[in-house]
C-alpha cells in the first residue's frame, strides 16, 4: 500500500507540473493553424554552376534560413523539396511580397566614386530621380496602371544614367562583416550601420580620401539603384573616415531598413533563385481549423469516455481519469519539447488518445476474464495488467518504430504526424500500466468500491461468489 501511495504521489505531482507547464509555457502552433506565408524558391543553374546538386542546395538552404532567423519569424520552416526546390513556411507573416523580397532577393550592396566632371549633372540627375520616385506613390494610388509603368521605366531609365556617373571602387556587399539599423535622432527615419572587414575598411578610407573636400559624392547603390549619396568632408582629406564602418541613410523606414540589413547580413546567394509559388494562409481559415479541430476532439473523447464508464463500469470511470491525465501530461510534453501543432500534428495526438483507450480496454478485458475464472478481484486485476502488457507492447511498440521511420524519412506536415503520434503513443503506456494500474489497486484499499459486479456485470453467481 505504501508503494501504491508513494506512486499516486508522484502521478499528483506530475499532474501539478504539467498544468503549471500548460499554463506557462504557450502552444506553438503551425503555418496552418496560425497563417502565415509559404513560399517555394526553385533555385537556377548558372554558367559557372551548371547543375544543381545537393552541395549546392544546402549552400543555398543556409543562407535562406540565414535571412529567415534574421526576420525574427518563429517556428518558421525551411527544408529541401525535390532536387532543386526550397519550401520556407513562415507563419505569422501576413505581408507575402516582404518576405519574397528578403528570401529571394540577392542586395547587391556596392560604393561607387563620382566621376570628376559630373559635379553640376549629378544634383540634377539625382533630384528628377527622386521626384519620379515620389510621383510613384501617387500613381500607385490612383490606380493609373499605364501611368506606373511610363513612370518605373523612366525610374529605370534614370538610375542607369546615374550608375554611369559614378564608377566602381571595388567595395562591395561581400567586404562586409555586419549591417544592422539604427534610428536617426530626429524624425522617423531610420538609416543601416554597415562596418567592413579589414579589407573594406582600407578601401572605405581610400575612398573617402579622394572625394573629401571635392565636392562628389560616394555612391551607394543596392542591385544597382542609388539609395543614398553622402559627401564627405574637408577634414577627412589627409586619411579618409578610418575605422571601417560606414553609415547608409536613404530615408529608410523601420521596415525597409530591417529588410536591407537582413539582405545584406545574409550576404548573396551561391546561385540566383526564383520564387515559383507565393501562397498565403489566412488566419481566419486557421481559426476555424482550430475550432472544428477543438469540436471534433471533445465532441469524440466526451463520447469514449461515456462508453468506458457505461461499458467497463467502475475501471471505466478510472480509465476516464486517467486519460484526462494523458491528455495533461501529452499536451504538457509538446508545450515543453516545443512541438509546433499543425492539423497533421492534431490528428497525431488525437489518434494517440485512441491508442491509450486500447491499452485500457484489452487490460479490462483480461481483468474481466479473470473474473469470470472465479480469482480474486485483486488477483484479476494483477493478472489483467500481466496478460495485457505484452500485447499493448507489441502494439505500441510496432507505432513508434513506424513513427520513427516516417520522421525520419518523411518532411513537414508528415514529420509533425509522426513526432505527436510516437510522443503520445509514448506517454499512453506510461499511463496505462502507470495511472490505471495504481489507481486501480488504490480503488481496492477501499471496502466500499471492492464490488465484483462494478468490474464485471452479470457475473456468474459462483465467480461473483469466489472473488468475494
Amino acid at each position: 500500500m505504501g508503494k501504491q501511495r508513494s506512486i499516486l504521489a508522484l502521478i499528483f505531482v506530475l499532474v501539478i507540473a504539467a498544468i503549471t507547464i500548460l499554463v506557462r509555457v504557450p502552444t506553438q502552433l503551425g503555418l496552418d493553424l496560425r497563417g502565415g506565408a509559404q513560399l517555394t524558391l526553385q533555385v537556377l543553374t548558372t554558367e559557372e554552376v551548371p547543375e544543381i546538386n545537393a552541395r549546392v542546395l544546402e549552400a543555398v538552404q543556409r543562407v535562406v534560413e540565414g535571412r529567415v532567423n534574421a526576420l525574427g519569424v518563429s517556428e518558421s520552416l525551411v527544408q529541401t523539396t525535390g532536387q532543386d526546390q526550397l519550401i520556407i513556411q513562415l507563419p505569422g507573416v501576413n505581408d507575402p511580397a516582404q518576405a519574397e523580397r528578403v528570401l529571394g532577393g540577392t542586395a547587391q550592396l556596392e560604393f561607387r566614386s563620382q566621376r570628376p566632371g559630373t559635379e553640376d549633372q549629378f544634383p540634377i540627375e539625382f533630384q528628377i530621380l527622386r521626384t519620379l520616385e515620389a510621383q510613384q506613390a501617387e500613381l500607385r494610388a490612383s490606380g493609373d496602371e499605364q501611368a506606373l509603368q511610363e513612370n518605373q521605366a523612366e525610374i529605370e531609365r534614370r538610375n542607369q544614367a546615374i550608375l554611369e556617373l559614378f564608377e566602381p571602387v571595388g567595395l562591395t556587399g561581400s567586404n562586409l562583416n555586419d549591417a544592422f539599423a539604427q534610428p536617426l535622432p530626429a524624425g522617423n527615419n531610420w538609416n543601416i550601420i554597415i562596418r567592413f572587414d579589414a579589407q573594406g575598411g582600407d578601401r572605405f578610407a581610400e575612398l573617402t580620401k579622394n572625394l573629401a573636400g571635392t565636392g562628389r559624392s560616394i555612391g551607394i547603390f543596392l542591385d544597382d539603384r542609388i539609395i543614398s549619396a553622402p559627401i564627405v568632408g574637408v577634414e577627412f582629406a589627409e586619411t579618409g573616415i578610418v575605422g571601417g564602418s560606414a553609415s547608409i541613410t536613404g530615408n529608410f523606414t523601420t521596415q525597409e531598413a530591417s529588410d536591407l540589413a537582413v539582405q545584406l547580413r545574409g550576404g548573396a546567394l551561391p546561385v540566383p533563385v526564383e520564387v515559383i509559388e507565393n501562397r498565403t494562409v489566412g488566419a481566419t481559415l486557421g481559426r476555424d481549423s482550430i475550432q472544428r479541430s477543438i469540436y471534433a476532439g471533445l465532441g469524440g473523447l466526451v463520447l469514449v469516455l461515456i462508453f468506458m464508464v457505461v461499458y467497463y463500469r467502475l475501471p471505466g470511470a478510472i480509465a476516464d481519469l486517467a486519460l484526462t491525465i494523458y491528455a495533461l501530461f501529452t499536451l504538457a510534453l509538446f508545450n515543453l519539447l516545443g512541438v509546433t501543432l499543425t492539423l497533421p500534428g492534431i490528428a497525431g495526438f488525437i489518434l494517440s488518445i485512441g491508442m491509450a483507450v486500447d491499452a485500457n480496454v484489452l487490460i479490462f478485458e483480461r481483468t474481466r476474464e479473470e473474473l469470470r475464472t472465479g480469482k480474486s478481484l485483486y488477483r484479476s486485476v494483477e493478472a489483467g495488467f500481466f496478460r495485457a502488457f505484452s500485447s499493448i507492447l507489441d502494439g505500441n511498440v510496432t507505432t513508434i518504430i513506424a513513427c520513427a521511420a516516417l520522421f525520419w524519412l518523411g518532411s513537414g506536415l508528415v514529420r509533425g504526424f509522426a513526432l505527436t503520434l510516437g510522443l503520445g503513443v509514448a506517454v499512453s503506456m506510461f499511463t496505462a500500466l502507470t495511472c490505471s494500474r495504481t489507481l486501480m489497486l488504490f480503488v481496492l484499499t477501499i471496502p466500499a468500491l471492492r464490488k465484483p459486479e462494478w468490474f464485471c456485470p452479470n457475473l456468474p453467481p459462483t465467480a461473483k461468489a469466489a472473488t468475494r
